[in-house]
């Protein structure tokens, strides 16, 4: 089977953060550390994989986030309808990237067990545990369970061919992450398992995380998965849009990143 393509799409942003949100015990604390948000896009074909929903501008006035984006509309250069995807990973199901659910109504979801588990157990009586989650989101994805519209992984699972998903957990209990074969060889979304360049590494824990040493030795997995570590792309990295070549050219998405031919500058060191 020939390789896939892949794009970042990007569609929110925070710059109003700093280090502190960003690394465990780091020693500039205070520099400011901005954050993109993205989803992902695998397309083979007609075969299209979606990675993660984003969020919507209902939730980021709730959260006082905005949107650069709906998620839909920043899908459409893609001549992406969301009535017409029909497989999601969802990597974990944090409001940033399962926020979006409800947007793309006719879709199966791909998700840990372990995730659902406990996005919908008693750890969520913690609010420092529940803070990422809003509960419509988790609510969605058990209304998919209900209508048979779920596959549930435990560990590692195919998605198709040349598509694989993998628990590393850390941030979340059911995080998980997705391999794929692309021309410049087999590429490692992250999503949260790597929040940044930084975090893999230099091995900085971000501080969100409920297992920390699950989100430490997820950096090696990450590390064991990819061909190489170029090709671990980081879940919220603004570096992203540095070492990837824009999917358009000069044209009028310039929020949509090329990721499958691999980076075109050279890792931060």
């Amino acid at each position: 089977m020939s390789d896939w393509e892949v794009h970042a799409v990007r569609y929110a942003e925070r710059a109003g953060r700093t280090r502190a949100d960003s690394f465990l015990f780091d020693d500039r604390h205070d520099a400011p550390h901005p954050m993109d948000y993205f989803l992902w896009v695998l397309r083979r074909g007609t075969e299209v994989i979606l990675v993660d929903t984003g969020y919507d501008a209902d939730e980021g006035a709730r959260r006082g986030r905005p949107v650069l984006a709906d998620p839909r509309a920043a899908l459409a250069p893609l001549g992406i309808a969301a009535e017409a995807v029909e497989r999601i990973v969802v990597t974990h199901l944090h409001y940033d990237h399962a926020g979006g659910l409800h947007l793309f109504p006719n879709a199966h979801l791909h998700l840990q067990a372990a995730e659902m588990a406990y996005a919908t157990g008693p750890c969520m009586c913690h609010g420092v545990l529940q803070m990422p989650f809003t509960a419509d989101h988790v609510c969605e994805a058990v209304r998919r369970v209900y209508a048979g519209r779920v596959i549930f992984h435990d560990g590692d699972g195919e998605i198709a061919e040349g598509v694989t998903v993998h628990r590393i957990g850390g941030h979340s209990r059911g995080l998980q992450c997705v391999r794929v074969r692309t021309r410049a060889g087999w590429m490692v979304l992250a999503s949260d398992a790597a929040h940044f360049y930084e975090n893999l590494l230099a091995r900085k824990p971000f501080p969100i995380v409920v297992d920390l040493q699950d989100m430490l030795d997820g950096f090696g997995i990450l590390e064991r998965l990819a061909s190489d570590v170029r090709l671990i792309v980081p879940g919220h990295d603004p570096l992203v849009r540095q070492l990837f070549a824009p999917s358009f050219p000069g044209g009028t998405a310039p929020e949509i990143f090329r990721l499958d031919p691999g980076p075109v500058a050279e890792l931060p060191r």
